[in-house]
């Protein structure tokens, strides 16, 4: 999947406008937080942020930076699952938890070694990601995508339990960022 796919379906999972006040997220557009969108350089309202700013926020700030366009590159599905829940969650997240099961799926370093766990998708992480996909093939994608959605809903429980407004976004969350 291309990112330009991967923010197309993002963009329709989140939708126009927001301002929900259950939301610590404030104003939103296409997904796009007003704290987002004026690290970025957007001064207008964020009634009218236009999608092709959101859309180039994506790419930049949810794809190219945190390296979930060059995981894309190796395998769509977890790059396209790392992207749409660093959207959802900030991309330090699933980064770190991709980190996470590459280490706890190495077999004791056996399949390859260790990485550091540090949210920072970079040589070691793509390395250790193509060992791991070597080793267990296609099937090995589609278990670190359940892997990684058993971290996201796991948060998400997390998130609703610790703060009761978010109880408002726990099954949408679920319906459709969860797969």
């Amino acid at each position: 999947m291309s990112i330009e796919s991967m923010i197309e379906a993002t963009i329709g999972k989140e939708g126009g406008y927001s301002n929900h006040p259950s939301d610590k997220g404030g104003p939103t557009r296409w997904g796009i937080t007003e704290a987002v969108a004026r690290k970025y350089g957007y001064k207008g309202d964020m009634r009218s942020l236009p999608r092709e700013t959101a859309v180039a926020i994506y790419r930049q700030k949810y794809a190219i930076d945190p390296g979930f366009a060059a995981v894309a590159q190796i395998s769509p599905a977890i790059g396209e699952e790392l992207f749409d829940t660093g959207v959802n969650m900030g991309p330090g997240v699933p980064a770190l938890w991709l980190q996470e099961w590459l280490n706890v799926f190495n077999q004791q370093g056996r399949l390859y070694p260790d990485i550091k766990e540090d949210g920072d998708i970079g040589p070691a992480t793509l390395a250790a990601l193509r060992a791991f996909l070597k080793a267990r093939g296609s099937e090995g994608e589609r278990v670190m995508v359940r892997a990684l959605n058993c971290s996201q809903g796991e948060r998400y429980k997390m998130l609703s339990r610790a703060r009761q407004a978010n109880e408002d976004f726990t099954w949408g969350w679920l319906r459709t960022r969860v797969a």
